[in-house]
């Protein structure tokens, strides 16, 4: 829950552009436009939710946050500095504070490290617990503290399941007692039961270390579990913001409304009567994004205004924010 007047985090229209082409070889050169322009703040003991379709921006806004990515233009405050204007010397404090937990727990461990060394090995380089017998403690507090055994420090990953090895992620990413953790899609590639297990592990240990997530998926059936605030994520542009049990129960947005309805109903009376949102065509290129409005060329509702005028992300309902010229 939102605890301070002050927000943790805020993104002021974040701009990341690649250039692509061009090599070697010549061709044309072309600009990817992976995030257009993205603002939201984060208050310290909240969950914003981020989603959308795969290629919409997601990540790489994340990246941005670490500084991972340095953005194209705009601003990333954290704890009132800019970490935009920061050098690489002048960031390495700020690391400690901004830790991640990666998509695919088995490629972000290090496969020659066993699971004791991989959880130690940031508390030594950043000189949190100096001494070596004070930080296999520590690291036996933490396997502990995410559900593992003591003797899964002396493990390799390979010799883990992708549950245990998510939870080592976990494990290193608290460590460092940051004040804000990047979630980049944790339970994706683990098996549903699995998935429940590491999003209720999350919430605990937010409630006691008053943590902060940034949590960056496409379920939408896990934002709604774990988010406080919800933003919706469209070819590069937040196209809804808003508290989740506001977005959910009345999302203002044509394409939020067509995610929320390809999500299954358990129930299926419930399922066989509700009404049906389907999105004609496919996402357009960030290579060569449509003008106006991103969304209009699959929009059920477009109107003529839509195809010029790029909406802005203003407040329709108090908190409840939408990119829509019709909302």
């Amino acid at each position: 829950m939102i605890t301070d007047a002050a927000p943790l985090l805020e993104v002021k229209n974040v701009v990341k552009h690649f250039t692509v082409g061009g090599g070697m070889f010549g061709g044309p050169r072309g600009i990817v436009r992976a995030v257009d322009g993205v603002s939201f703040t984060l208050y310290r003991g909240e969950t914003l939710g981020l989603v959308g379709e795969s290629g919409c921006g997601k990540t790489t806004t994340g990246r941005c946050v670490l500084q991972l990515e340095r953005a194209t233009s705009g601003s990333v405050v954290f704890e009132g500095r800019d970490l935009t204007t920061l050098n690489e010397t002048e960031l390495r404090p700020v690391r400690r504070k901004i830790q991640v937990i990666f998509q695919d727990p088995y490629s972000s461990l290090n496969p020659r490290m066993t699971v004791g060394q991989i959880i130690a090995e940031p508390l030594g380089v950043h000189a949190i617990v100096p001494d070596a017998g004070r930080r296999r403690a520590r690291v036996r507090e933490l396997l502990n503290r995410v559900g593992l055994l003591a003797r899964h420090a002396e493990r390799y990953p390979h010799e883990m399941s992708g549950g245990q090895r998510q939870r080592v992620g976990i494990a290193r990413a608290l460590a460092m007692e940051p004040a804000l953790i990047i979630c980049d899609e944790p339970v994706s590639a683990l098996d549903v039961s699995i998935q429940a297990q590491i999003i209720n592990l999350l919430e605990d240990l937010q409630a006691e270390y008053r943590l902060t997530y940034l949590f960056i998926a496409h379920d939408l059936a896990v934002v709604r579990h774990i988010s406080d605030r919800v933003a919706v994520m469209y070819l590069g542009k937040i196209v809804e913001l808003a508290d989740r049990k506001a977005l959910y129960d009345d999302p203002l947005h044509p394409y939020t409304r067509a995610l929320l309805a390809a999500v299954p109903i358990p129930d299926p009376e419930l399922e066989a009567r509700r009404e049906r949102v389907v999105l004609g065509g496919e996402v357009p290129s960030p290579l060569n994004p449509p003008a106006g409005c991103v969304f209009h060329p699959r929009c059920p509702i477009a109107i003529d205004r839509c195809r010029s005028v790029i909406p802005d992300l203003r407040e329709i309902k108090p908190g409840h924010w939408a990119a829509c010229l019709l909302a």
